[in-house]
């Protein structure tokens, strides 16, 4: 079973997120969980091309956050790159 590890960029990403936006207090913790599926199933994310080719993302928990990750088969690790708020231009999944 891999291990999920959460970048520095991804938590920078998340702590801005939870800054501009006023998520709740619990906000990482529901990341976490959002997370958890992927000990199980690495590559459940759906791939991503252009920019981000090679990873893979995840939604929640909410509609909008857009969770970007890496699977590292022979190191057995799982990381998460990148936290996007998928309203935006800018989104990994709105590369064309």
């Amino acid at each position: 079973m891999p291990r999920v590890i959460v970048t520095p960029r991804a938590v920078a990403d998340l702590g801005e997120l939870i800054e501009t936006l006023g998520l709740p207090a619990n906000a990482l913790r529901r990341v976490q969980t959002s997370l958890r599926i992927l000990k199980r199933f690495p590559l459940a994310g759906r791939a991503l091309t252009g920019a981000w080719e090679g990873t893979r993302f995840l939604i929640g928990p909410w509609p909008w956050l857009i969770l970007i990750y890496l699977h590292d088969e022979q190191g057995d690790a799982v990381y998460v790159v990148a936290a996007h708020d998928g309203r935006g231009s800018s989104a990994a999944t709105n590369a064309r």
